[in-house]
C-alpha cells in the first residue's frame, strides 16, 4: 500500500475509533471526519506528502473552521480560494441550533484559520510550494459545543478524566502513526497544548517546539502574530 492510501486508511480508523468512544459530555459533539469526509480526504490526498519536513499540529476543530469545512484550521475563504477545495459537506447527527454546519456556504470567518492560512499564503502563494515541506494536522478530530445558547467551544482537555484518557489514547496512536509515516524532522505545536502532545509521542531526535496559537482570543496573538511566528520558525532553522 502506498503512502497516501495508508494515510487514508489510518484516518478512517481514527474516525471510527473516536466514534466508538462513549462520551457523556452534556453538549454537542461534531466529528467532521464523518459528515465532511469528502473534504478531509481531498485535503489529505492533495496536500499531505511524505516529503514534509515540518509537521504542524493544532488541537481540535473550531466551530467556524474544520467543523464546517473538514480541513484543519479550515477558514472557508482560505479553503476555497487558496487550497481550491470545495466539495459537499453533510450534517452531524446532532446539531446545535446555534451552530449549524453550513459547509462551504458559511459566511463567518474562522479567526485562527484566517491568520494561519493568511501567513502561509503570503509566504507561499502556491500551496503546493508550502506543502512540499510542511503538513498540518489536528490532534483530535472532534469538536465540542456547549449545550447553552452561546454554543461555547469546549476543548477535549476539559472532559472527565476517564473519557479524556480514552480519547487521548486513540489520538496519540494516530498522531504517532502519522509521524512515523511522514518522518518529519520538526514537530511544531500550534499552541502549547499541541506541543505537549507532540512531545508525548515523539521517540526520535527531532525539533519539537511551538508557535503562538493564532486565536483572536489569545492576547499574544493579537500583536504581530505573523512577525512573531516567522521569527520563531527562523530561530528554529526551519524558515529562511
Amino acid at each position: 500500500m502506498d503512502f497516501i492510501e495508508g494515510l487514508i486508511d489510518r484516518t478512517k480508523r481514527l474516525r471510527d475509533e473516536v466514534d466508538a468512544i462513549k462520551i457523556t459530555y452534556d453538549g454537542f459533539i461534531y466529528n467532521p471526519l464523518d459528515y465532511a469526509w469528502a473534504m478531509h480526504e481531498a485535503y489529505l490526498r492533495r496536500y499531505v506528502r511524505q516529503s514534509a519536513c515540518v509537521l504542524f499540529l493544532g488541537m481540535n476543530p473550531g466551530p467556524f473552521g474544520m467543523m464546517q469545512t473538514g480541513v484543519p484550521f479550515g477558514e472557508v475563504n482560505a479553503v476555497r480560494d487558496y487550497l481550491k477545495l470545495d466539495l459537499p459537506v453533510g450534517k452531524p447527527q446532532k446539531e446545535h441550533p446555534g451552530r449549524p454546519v453550513l459547509g462551504m456556504r458559511i459566511k463567518r470567518s474562522e479567526g485562527s484559520g484566517k491568520r494561519l492560512w493568511g501567513l502561509i499564503s503570503q509566504k507561499w502563494p502556491r500551496p503546493d510550494d508550502f506543502f512540499k515541506d510542511h503538513c498540518i494536522f489536528n490532534y483530535c478530530p472532534l469538536g465540542f459545543l456547549d449545550a447553552g445558547k452561546t454554543a461555547k467551544n469546549f476543548t477535549p482537555d476539559h472532559l472527565p478524566k476517564e473519557e479524556r484518557e480514552k480519547l487521548e489514547e486513540v489520538c496519540d496512536s494516530y498522531l504517532k502513526d502519522v509521524i512515523d509515516m511522514i518522518n518529519p524532522k520538526a514537530l511544531i505545536g500550534i499552541g502549547k497544548y499541541a506541543q505537549a502532545k507532540l512531545e508525548a509521542v515523539n521517540t526520535e531526535e527531532r525539533i519539537v517546539s511551538s508557535i503562538i496559537h493564532p486565536s483572536p482570543g489569545n492576547p499574544q496573538a493579537n500583536v504581530d502574530w505573523n512577525g512573531k511566528t516567522t521569527e520563531k520558525m527562523r530561530e528554529l532553522g526551519l524558515w529562511n
